[in-house]
């Protein structure tokens, strides 16, 4: 199977930018969710706060519900 994909530059450069920049988008999530999951999991106990810990928990259960919202996923 093969797709193209075509642009109209320079009036639809945001389209093309947003088309060939979708790992980056894709990377920079999942670094995110692997980070948020390192501060809560693994927060050193002289510096754990439940406050601290239950606000990194939420975030990433947000970042994951916009994910799985819009249909797109981090699995590889």
């Amino acid at each position: 199977m093969e797709a193209i994909l075509k642009f109209q530059l320079p009036e639809d450069e945001l389209e093309f930018n947003l088309a060939t920049h979708g790992f980056n988008w894709w990377n920079v999530c999942l670094e995110m969710d692997k980070w948020l999951r390192t501060q809560y999991k693994y927060m050193p106990d002289e510096e754990f706060n439940e406050d601290k810990y239950n606000t990194y928990v939420e975030i990433k259960n947000k970042l994951m519900e916009l994910i799985h919202e819009n249909g797109v996923s981090l699995d590889y």
